[in-house]
């Protein structure tokens, strides 16, 4: 399986693609009326694509005595079937992919059948797994369908993931893009020099360094490849922050593609504005709980805009750090013109339906 042309050039020109959440009762059983506004509201925002199944929508999905994997796969499907219908653009379909090659097989082949064109790939489930056993993994995949190569960072489950590894992966030929989120500058790079290196300028870059959006989409890499200097930039994201506040998300990606388009010259202004999006996230995240309430704080954002009806999670113990619920507070109060209330508001009743 390839992916189709004219999402690849989707994917290389750059879009917003938020990490989809999961939308639970009381009960912590699938509401699925509140799954598909959630699919709605990013759509209407804008958005080039949507990634389900990821470690936003919650990696207990997979649990057997759950079984939430496929069902959620499908509403989004459906929803982006309908929207698609209506569109010249056609989302980008991205599904998340995880465990050992058992189950990432039985994962990837859900994928493909449901029409997804990317499968996301976290390495999570392989801890103990060298470089080569990391590589023969994902080659596999990739002859499933084409793959997102992931760097999920540490503290949410990740592990690191050295330049000799990225360095291989670049010569998978059914790599369509990498996702870059260990929040850490130096991974980043390991990423960006690697895929310079090998010379796959067919593989899109996509942030998903929470901690570090605007910059990460401003910067330009350029990497010494054999006395020649190789220019690369981080074309989009695939993001969890971006599935709260989704059309301000959307606006700034435009933002940023026009500065880069312009000449890269960046204003004061902008530097201010990332220093702020870092400050949100880190409210959003947790990062004072070392992440711990991570989805509970998205979820928090889409509660107060009443798109949610709660922040519950599938684990029960998965909720607020301490103090974040104060930290969201004080960023809504701070930064008002970064959320998108006004917009969610205008339209949550017709996603609702």
């Amino acid at each position: 399986m390839s992916i189709p042309t004219d999402v690849r050039a989707t994917l290389d020109r750059g879009v917003a693609i938020p990490a989809h959440p999961l939308a639970l009762t009381a009960q912590r059983k699938l509401d699925e009326r509140r799954q598909r506004a959630l699919a709605r509201y990013y759509i209407g925002a804008g958005v080039g694509g949507l990634a389900v199944g990821v470690h936003t929508t919650q990696f207990e999905i997979r649990d057997p005595k759950v079984a939430l994997f496929k069902p959620v796969l499908e509403l989004a499907k459906e929803e982006m079937d309908r929207a698609d219908e209506k569109r010249k653009q056609k989302l980008v379909r991205i599904g998340g992919i995880c465990g050992k090659t058992e189950q990432a097989t039985r994962e990837a082949g859900t994928l493909r059948d449901l029409g997804y064109q990317a499968g996301l790939l976290s390495l999570a489930a392989m801890k103990d797994a060298n470089d080569e056993q990391l590589v023969a993994h994902c080659r596999s995949m990739s002859e499933i369908m084409p793959i997102v190569g992931f760097y999920l960072q540490p503290a949410v489950g990740g592990r690191v993931l050295p330049y000799a590894f990225w360095r291989k992966f670049a010569e998978i030929p059914n790599v369509v893009a990498i996702k870059i989120a260990p929040f850490n500058r130096y991974q980043t790079l390991d990423v960006v020099r690697a895929l310079a290196e090998a010379g796959r300028n067919d593989i899109a870059i996509y942030t998903g360094n929470d901690d570090n959006i605007v910059i990460d989409l401003l910067t330009p890499y350029r990497i010494d490849v054999n006395g020649k200097k190789v220019e690369r930039r981080i074309v989009g994201g695939l993001l969890g922050h971006w599935s709260v506040w989704t059309k301000k998300a959307v606006e700034l990606l435009d933002e940023c593609h026009k500065i880069v388009a312009s000449g890269g010259n960046v204003s004061k202004e902008m530097l201010i504005r990332s220093i702020e999006v870092t400050d949100s996230n880190a409210a959003f995240f947790d990062s004072a709980n070392a992440f711990a309430g991570c989805i509970a704080g998205l979820h928090e954002v889409l509660r107060r805009q009443g798109l949610l009806e709660g922040t519950w999670c599938i684990n029960p113990n998965e909720t607020f750090g301490a103090g974040q619920l104060a930290e969201i507070d004080r960023v809504y109060k701070a930064y008002p013109h970064l959320n998108d209330d006004a917009f969610v508001a205008e339209h949550r009743d017709e996603w609702l339906k």
